[in-house]
């Protein structure tokens, strides 16, 4: 049992964290390229996409995994993403900052979907069964070339009024 629920449930109450979270990043990530706010989707995301984290260190382990790893790594970054939009308003360089961790935050749980994929579906098993062949190595690299370059872009495209901006009635 973990939080009162067998490992199955909780199982599948992270990944629809997780699945939640990456739908909801992807519709922010649409919203930054068009210079969109999307407030209650980006809470939305970093709410699941936080959870999803935490959770992950819930089930039963013995030895520290690249899954905590990248874990940790991801709650340090949505640290940040978080004192970006609700502390610093995203003024200065907290609008740069807040974008390129919101979409690093993403990055990561499309990372960790890509590999379960590759562990979960027989037919992508069957291409990398260790996960050190071309297949899953290209889906990694194409994934890692895309959020560069929506990254890139997000970056520039993304200048709404700081919420201090807006408070302020400039």
């Amino acid at each position: 049992m973990i939080l009162g629920m067998s490992l199955s449930t909780f199982t599948l109450v992270h990944v629809v964290l997780s699945l939640v979270g990456i739908l909801a990043g992807l519709v922010v990530l649409v919203g930054m390229l068009r210079s969109q706010r999307l407030s209650g989707w980006t809470a939305l995301f970093l709410a699941t996409t936080v959870l999803t984290s935490v959770t992950g260190f819930f089930f039963p382990f013995e030895r520290l995994l690249p899954s905590h790893i990248v874990g940790i790594i991801s709650l340090v970054v949505l640290a940040a993403t978080l004192w970006a939009l609700y502390v610093r308003h995203l003024a200065g360089a907290w609008r740069w900052i807040y974008v390129s961790t919101a979409v690093l935050a993403l990055y990561l749980n499309v990372f960790v979907g890509v590999v379960q994929a590759f562990l979960k579906f027989p037919f992508l098993k069957a291409l990398a069964p260790t996960q050190t062949e071309p297949p899953f190595v290209i889906a990694q690299a194409a994934v890692l070339v895309l959020f560069v370059v929506l990254g890139i872009l997000a970056a520039r495209s993304f200048h709404p009024e700081s919420e201090a901006f807006a408070l302020k009635g400039a």
